[in-house]
């Protein structure tokens, strides 16, 4: 007689545990992303150079929305997990596509070439980060159950 292999239960918790980290690290992206193009680059991203190398409100909400897209890709994993097969796929294609998307939007605005390029890199950076975090998250995010 050969011994199944001991099943696999998704534990929810540590999959939220790790958005809401992956959250903050998103946030902390976007931050050190706009004071790399303003401050080092003099590039000035998401408010006029004369606001200084903190931007202005913009800025606060750039890492606001930032962390909420990571929370946003969260959920969309664990949907894909409890309905969809191969679900690292799917979560991929859709992230990817998500993050292409962000990235274009920005070279389609009314700005300076250098405005539209950093903001482009800082949401390709952004979009990578949280899907190369959450995809080890969710690997992590399994407990073996025993077999009954």
């Amino acid at each position: 007689m050969t011994a199944e292999p001991p099943a696999r239960r998704l534990d929810a918790g540590r999959l939220w545990a790790g958005g809401l980290a992956t959250a903050v690290v998103a946030a902390l992206v976007a931050v050190a992303g706009i004071l790399l193009a303003r401050g080092v680059l003099e590039i000035p991203v998401l408010a006029p150079q004369g606001d200084g190398l903190w931007g202005n409100a913009n800025t606060a909400t750039y890492a606001l929305v930032a962390g909420g897209a990571a929370l946003a890709a969260t959920a969309l994993l664990h949907l894909l997990v409890l309905t969809t097969p191969r679900f690292p796929r799917f979560f991929a294609w859709i992230t990817g596509l998500l993050t292409m998307i962000a990235a274009v939007l920005p070279l389609t605005l009314d700005a300076s070439a250098p405005s539209r390029i950093a903001t482009a890199t800082i949401n390709l950076v952004l979009g990578l980060a949280i899907i190369s975090i959450l995809n080890g998250v969710v690997r992590t995010a399994y407990r073996a159950t025993p077999n009954r």
